[in-house]
């Protein structure tokens, strides 16, 4: 159960960090190795292997989005007694935001975190609306 609230309590404030475009406090939760994976057909999707790579994308991320704002619905995790900071945790979470040419939009989607040595190792996203608005606002339309 401690194990639970420790990681629920960690992933919070990584999106709190995102929500504030903190990029060195959101990057210093990453192992070198991590491994972050985006959805759809646009030229940001794909799987992004190192921290720096990681660090980059969410860098871009930032520029395109200059006002962003996650709401965590939920946030279950695997195995709720590990204290050896290594898990599987998922977020269930809405975002609005505004990317840099002013348009506003919105999305929800599913963030599958795991943890290894109490740092994170890779970190899937699953994106409910891949459509035309998620292209728009990336501005990939």
């Amino acid at each position: 159960m401690i194990g639970a609230i420790i990681a629920k309590k960690a992933i919070a404030n990584s999106f709190e960090a995102m929500n504030r475009h903190d990029l060195s406090r959101f990057m210093s939760s990453w192992r070198d190795d991590g491994v972050f994976i985006y959805p759809g057909e646009i030229p940001e999707s794909g799987t992004f292997k190192g921290k720096s790579a990681v660090e980059g994308w969410f860098r871009n991320f930032f520029e395109q989005f200059p006002k962003i704002q996650f709401d965590i619905q939920d946030i279950c995790v695997r195995n709720i007694f590990a204290l050896t900071g290594t898990n599987v945790v998922s977020v269930h979470w809405n975002i609005q935001l505004t990317n840099k040419d002013e348009r506003e939009g919105q999305n929800s989607g599913v963030t599958v975190i795991t943890i290894k040595g109490g740092k994170v190792f890779q970190v899937k996203d699953f994106i409910f609306d891949l459509g035309e608005n998620f292209k728009l606002n990336w501005g990939a339309v």
